[in-house]
């Protein structure tokens, strides 16, 4: 691999999908001030809203999960312009 060509800042970094608990380890430059333990070592964590594991389109599941209820906004409206 080329030397110098990754920023001084490029590290492991933990990301968590907060819909599913579910979390995995890749090296990343994203700024976060929270840690967490995983695997038995203390990593930076930055907190996803959604990941493939947690995503319908792979893991299978017909409905996604919205919090901020956006896709039943979308769903409401549109559905009286097919009508």
């Amino acid at each position: 691999m080329k030397q110098g060509i990754h920023p001084e800042n490029y590290r492991p970094v933990v990301f968590k999908d907060m819909s599913n608990g579910d979390m995995f380890l890749t090296r990343s430059t994203c700024k976060t001030s929270e840690t967490i333990e995983f695997e038995g070592q203390e990593y930076p964590v930055v907190k996803i809203e959604i990941s493939s594991t947690s995503h319908p389109f792979y893991t299978g599941k017909s409905k996604l999960v919205d919090t901020a209820g956006r896709v039943d906004k979308f769903m409401s409206r549109y559905s009286r312009a097919r009508k």
